[in-house]
């Protein structure tokens, strides 16, 4: 209700009362949508232990065969490191959950989402991606069995399924279509070349080479 104290306002102004509620209205609604960070950000008293949760760490990390000594944030993931670090965007970020294994990599020759393993947890260790896999002039022979059967269609998943193609080989559950399909089912293509994908998993088996 209006404060009968106050004046009424002058034909064609503004009522003064509406004005005010209007500008304590925006700026509660601008409060409200302030995102948290921006808030604790005014907290001088929070800003080393944030330097500290971003803070970068010695890494060091053996990927495609080749000694790397790095420096990163504890929150960084693999897949992150080699794509925005390391500039390998051969590996792809697809759902970022563990759920589609387009960031499938080898971590000491196991298969890895990408995407769910912190690049701290590397240390040490070898990292093989789709580069290291194979190269221009000498493809790996799970990616000729991949073009000889026609194993993609857009391609965006093609290097994950390939990294855990050859995993699946290696674990010794390539030996009928069903166990193959069982073993790949982590890794989504939306294309739908899965029956492809799976021939060329099997004639790799068969050949007897070595993956």
């Amino acid at each position: 209700m209006r404060d009968e104290s106050q004046p009424l306002p002058e034909p064609g102004q503004p009522d003064p009362s509406r004005r005010a509620f209007l500008k304590h209205s925006s700026a509660l609604a601008a409060l409200a949508l302030t995102p948290p960070v921006a808030l604790t950000a005014i907290d001088h008293s929070l800003d080393e232990r944030l330097a500290a949760a971003f803070e970068q760490l010695p890494l060091q990390v053996r990927i495609n065969g080749q000694a790397q000594q790095l420096s990163v944030e504890p929150r960084v993931t693999l897949l992150d490191l080699l794509r925005e670090q390391l500039g390998l965007t051969g590996t792809k970020k697809g759902c970022d959950h563990g759920q589609c294994g387009a960031c499938t990599v080898h971590v000491d020759g196991q298969r890895v989402n990408a995407c769910l393993t912190l690049a701290l947890t590397t240390e040490g260790r070898e990292v093989t991606t789709i580069e290291g896999l194979g190269s221009e002039d000498k493809l790996h022979c799970m990616q000729e069995a991949f073009l000889r059967h026609d194993g993609f269609q857009c391609g965006y998943c093609t290097p994950g399924q390939i990294m855990s193609a050859v995993a699946c080989v290696r674990e010794g559950h390539a030996d009928t279509p069903e166990q193959v399909r069982e073993y790949m089912s982590g890794n989504i293509c939306r294309c739908g070349a899965y029956a492809n994908i799976v021939a060329a998993i099997l004639d790799v088996k068969a050949s007897g080479q070595k993956v």
